[in-house]
């Protein structure tokens, strides 16, 4: 028999298999913060129940609870004060294997349908968990709702349809009847078992809460693993409402809520102990490289799916568009201030310049144009906030100083600190711009996470593809992208790409920027360099978290 809520999501689980086929565009959540989708009431009781969270305890009922912790600072600088279960992970682990049984007898279309029916319920939800993620990242209102939500959300589903996909391939059952000749034919039945792998951990991130979070743990769930949610500590509460939320759904149709559970350690060693632990099969993880690495190195009972840091390159050779080539630049470099695993840091342009519509450039000119776009894009106070956001970690505000400071390179625009009226404690930047030559790579090939660019003088846009080839091969990066009028030069750097590994965006000059990566048709991440092991998504992303088990018997 079917399951009902499969049934329920059928049209937009089959509308969501032709997407990811196809690659057009499609989204199943609406972008937009609009009355009319959400419903009138929407953003008010959004903000409602995000104030209600405040200076509280958010209870989860989990097992092995053994005190509270919080902590979490809003760069905004509101008061958050939420205390949060802590947990033992033994716990945590014992449940979330009990629940997997459960979890297993509702089969492929129980699950997926039961995925489908928590996204639905996450994004009636978008309002709320944008005001957590708004107040915990730094994100400007516009990027907290719609990353933090709805994209977030097509994000978790395009991970349950390729999870679909790949174990519908699997029958159940099979007939296997093998000729004897003369003799009667061997029959026998075969029966085969889809199974998870076992616990799955997703380690969340402090800028992208969700974003990065929804493809791993949705990935672990449909694929019928239990999971346990280990958010940063500055970024706890849009995690928290997800796994409420979660665990709600699963209790109202039948199924141990301790399937999916919430860990907010008590230190780092909690951490280490949790992900290496025995029962752990799978941990998912976005950030630095030196966590990063450590858990691929030290979690050698699990699969790592990891995204680290990167260092995104753009090469400018040539333009047809200078103004909106210039405003897409600025843009990009100050969206989020600059706090996005895919913005990009180098841009490398030739020392004798780039020939424009409006005749040539140099080098010096480049820079100089560059600087006053940013400055004039950011030049509205509402618009800078908006797309600003505010910084996130103390680590950000230094290395923005260290910049500032000009030991990086020749500072061609410096930061400035904004006041946001609404926030006068927030931590506003604009973007530094450096320049600098290709020799100083002590400068600009590493990752320097927030609003730093380096405009990176190369001999000539040969030099400049064969950089950005190396600088993605060594330390890897989630985008390129490439200004030419030239074919021949748009396919030199195609071809490098596919060499290194990278996806590459192509003149853009509209309202499409190199750092957006859109569900169901970009895949973010190729996991070819070393910026990531893995993609959002495609099949390699969900097809290791599942066993086949077989049984077969005479006929």
């Amino acid at each position: 028999m079917t399951h009902p809520l499969f049934e329920k999501h059928r049209a937009k689980l089959d509308t969501a298999l032709n997407a990811i086929h196809t690659r057009g565009y499609w989204a199943a959540y609406n972008e937009m913060p609009s009355p009319k989708t959400y419903g009138e009431t929407a953003p008010d009781d959004g903000k409602k129940a995000f104030e209600a969270h405040i200076g509280q305890q958010f209870e989860l009922n989990q097992p092995g609870t053994t005190g509270w912790q919080g902590g979490e600072n809003s760069p905004f600088g509101m008061e958050l004060n939420v205390q949060y279960p802590v947990c033992d992970i033994e716990a945590l682990i014992t449940a979330g294997q009990t629940a997997m049984t459960g979890w297993q007898a509702a089969g492929v279309e129980g699950r997926t349908g039961l995925c489908i029916e928590m996204l639905d319920r996450l994004n009636a939800q978008s309002f709320e968990i944008a005001h957590a993620v708004m107040m915990t990242t730094g994100q400007g209102w516009m990027m907290a709702f719609q990353a933090g939500s709805p994209h977030a959300q097509d994000r978790g589903l395009e991970a349950v349809t390729y999870a679909y996909r790949e174990q519908s391939f699997v029958p159940a059952e099979a007939t296997w009847e093998k000729p004897q000749g003369k003799n009667p034919p061997l029959v026998m039945k075969k029966h085969f078992q889809i199974v998870g792998r076992g616990v799955a951990v997703v380690v969340g991130c402090g800028t992208f809460p969700t974003w990065n979070t929804y493809p791993g743990l949705f990935a672990a769930l449909a694929t019928g693993n239990a999971v346990i949610v280990k958010p940063h500590e500055n970024a706890i509460l849009p995690a928290a409402i997800t796994v409420r939320t979660l665990r709600a759904v699963l209790a109202e149709h039948g199924i141990d809520p301790n399937l999916v559970t919430l860990c907010v350690p008590d230190k780092r060693e909690t951490t280490q102990a949790l992900v290496t632990h025995a029962a752990v099969k799978s941990v998912d993880f976005t950030g630095g490289n030196v966590f990063g690495q450590w858990l691929i190195d030290h979690c050698r009972q699990a699969q790592v799916y990891a995204e680290l840091a990167g260092v995104n390159n753009i090469v400018i050779d040539s333009t047809d568009a200078y103004k909106p080539m210039l405003r897409n630049l600025a843009f990009t470099l100050s969206l989020y201030s600059g706090q996005m695993c895919t913005t990009s840091q180098a841009l490398l342009v030739p020392a004798g310049g780039i020939d424009t519509e409006d005749g040539h450039k140099s080098y010096d000119e480049v820079c100089a144009d560059l600087a006053r776009a940013i400055d004039g894009f950011l030049a509205k106070p509402e618009v800078a906030l908006a797309v600003l956001g505010a910084v996130q970690s103390a680590d950000t505000l230094a290395r923005i100083a260290l910049a500032d400071g000009g030991s990086l390179g020749q500072v061609l625009l410096a930061s400035k600190k904004l006041d946001n009226p609404e926030f006068p404690k927030a931590e506003v930047r604009t973007p530094v711009l450096l320049a600098c030559d290709a020799a100083d790579e002590a400068a600009y090939m590493e990752e320097r996470f927030g609003p730093i660019t380096f405009v990176v003088k190369v001999a000539d846009t040969a030099a400049a593809i064969a950089l950005s080839e190396r600088v993605i091969a060594t330390h890897g990066a989630l985008t390129a992208g490439i200004y030419s009028t030239r074919p021949e030069v748009i396919e030199a750097m195609t071809a490098a790409t596919w060499r290194s590994k990278v996806a590459l965006s192509i003149n853009l000059t509209g309202a499409v920027f190199v750092n957006q990566s859109a569900a169901f048709s970009d895949y973010h991440g190729t996991g070819g360099n070393p910026a990531a092991n893995a993609s959002y998504s495609d099949s390699a992303f969900v097809a290791n978290r599942f066993r086949v088990v077989q049984r077969r018997a005479h006929i």
